[in-house]
């Protein structure tokens, strides 16, 4: 999962790129980038880490231009070198540098094309640059001297009849302009808005509206699926949906984890998600355990915060904050190793002896992928003196893989694949289990916005909607993109970049 910003402006943008990453974090903690355009001069600054170590004063000084885009990244396909940070650039047609959120599934076949057809080499094995050169191909076919908006919409055309799974970019046109697109189900976000500054309107698209908020931006709306919003140097806006839109089907995982409560995503307000998340959980329990024993309530820091307050609510039990947060860690299942995420776990939260001592507790968390976090936090309560432990989660079990941009590559890692939710509950160590059902989690951000018919839920059901993901291709990505490959790849040294 990424985070990705375009600005339009009649002033530098730099800091105002900066200042949306910074809310992005959240989205990519791995690498940054920004990418500025000062009169068809490129400056561009990116590297690994975190936004405020990757920019400094004097890397800002030389971000200037009145357009730009930026990118915050932790890498589900490809490796983690500083090469792999974004944007990615090209020279020709134009110079085009781009920013990418999600998966291409036909990335391997469309390297090859690129390669054998068009001639254009791939430097590294991330297919956002083979998403960047199918756009700067399918744009240098209209063999213009000058692109106007309909031959960018042809481009992203010719992108959307070529590229496969879930997908945004903001793609820049050195001197020209800025284009954002979206994959034909909407998959991931994007959204754009606009304000006015001395007499001129400005743009930004962004994946949450949290980077529009940051920046005194009103929302204009989200980007349609397979629709593409062209911001030229003067600040005219033009869209235009450029293929034939699916189900619109967003990922339903921003709504339980990714995306800031702060955020509206597709027009849903995940606080208001979440909260009906917690109250749907509650209801669950209390249709299997109307006699429970449960005393207080307690989240996993942070994301789980808001279901449990609302499930404390609508079970009438008291609402405790029992773990203390290390906000210099990142999140732990998005670590790169099973052994990084477990060392992260202690170093990231510690308990409150007093909030758990002779209690039973219900923890909540917003999901269980691998399983690494609740269990070591199952015991942490149970050494801060818990009688019971038992465990919520607001989502589904995850039983297999993600293939549209979160790094849930092999089922083999996730601790639900091929179990019984008894079997889960013995393994993390917890008293009890529950899990929140698919119906209840779909009904919690379907409320937020009726005109959503469905939701990206490969990972509770299996169904990938893009119809060409099968058995085959998900014993690839395992083979490419697990723990055990990554580190295998990291030992050998990886493909050169």
């Amino acid at each position: 999962m990424c985070g990705l910003v375009g600005v339009v402006s009649s002033r530098d943008v730099g800091v105002c790129l900066y200042d949306s990453l910074t809310v992005l974090q959240h989205r990519g903690q791995d690498a940054a980038g920004i990418m500025t355009c000062d009169n068809g001069k490129l400056n561009l600054r990116k590297n690994n880490g975190l936004v405020k170590d990757v920019f400094h004063s004097r890397h800002m000084r030389r971000l200037t231009g009145q357009m730009g885009i930026g990118h915050v990244r932790y890498p589900t396909a490809g490796g983690s070198s500083p090469a792999l940070a974004q944007p990615f650039y090209v020279n020709s047609p134009y110079g085009l540098s781009l920013a990418h959120n999600g998966n291409l599934t036909n990335s391997k076949e469309l390297s090859r094309d690129l390669f054998k057809e068009d001639l254009r080499h791939i430097n590294t094995d991330s297919d956002s640059e083979v998403l960047l050169n199918i756009f700067a191909h399918e744009l240098q076919r209209r063999n213009k001297m000058k692109p106007l908006p309909e031959d960018i919409f042809a481009a992203v055309a010719g992108v959307h009849n070529r590229c496969r799974g879930g997908f945004v970019a903001v793609v820049m046109l050195s001197g020209y302009g800025i284009v954002g697109f979206r994959d034909r189900n909407g998959i991931r976000p994007l959204i754009f808005g606009s304000k006015v500054v001395e007499g001129r309107t400005e743009y930004m698209i962004a994946s949450e509206s949290v980077a529009l908020d940051s920046q005194g931006f009103t929302i204009e709306r989200d980007v349609a699926p397979g629709e593409a919003v062209y911001i030229d140097v003067d600040g005219n806006l033009h869209t235009q949906v450029c293929t034939d839109p699916g189900e619109h089907t967003p990922c339903i995982f921003e709504q339980v984890y990714f995306a800031r409560p702060d955020s509206l995503i597709d027009s849903i307000s995940v606080y208001k998600a979440r909260l009906r998340m917690g109250e749907k959980l509650a209801d669950k329990l209390l249709k299997l355990r109307p006699d429970h024993d449960i005393d207080v309530v307690i989240p996993i820091p942070d994301t789980s915060r808001t279901s449990a307050l609302e499930m404390a609510n609508s079970l009438g039990i008291k609402y405790r904050e029992g773990f203390v947060k290390n906000r210099y860690i990142g999140r732990t299942f998005i670590m790169p190793g099973q052994a990084q995420r477990k060392k992260s776990v202690k170093q990231k939260l510690n308990a409150i002896d007093l909030e758990f001592r002779g209690k039973n507790v219900l923890l909540v968390d917003d999901s269980i992928v691998r399983g690494t976090t609740c269990k070591q936090i199952i015991q942490m309560a149970r050494d801060a003196g818990a009688n019971k432990v038992y465990f919520a989660s607001a989502a589904p079990a995850i039983r297999f893989p993600n293939v549209y941009g979160i790094d849930m590559p092999s089922a083999s890692e996730l601790i639900a694949f091929g179990k019984t939710e008894k079997e889960v509950e013995e393994l993390i160590g917890a008293d009890w289990l529950i899990y929140q059902d698919l119906d209840d989690l779909i009904s919690s951000a379907a409320e937020g916005n009726p005109g959503i018919k469905q939701f990206e839920c490969s990972v509770f059901n299996g169904e990938y909607i893009t119809g060409d993901v099968d058995e085959v291709y998900l014993k690839r990505l395992e083979n490419i993109r697990s723990d055990a490959a990554k580190k295998s790849k990291k030992k050998g040294g990886g493909k050169k970049t």
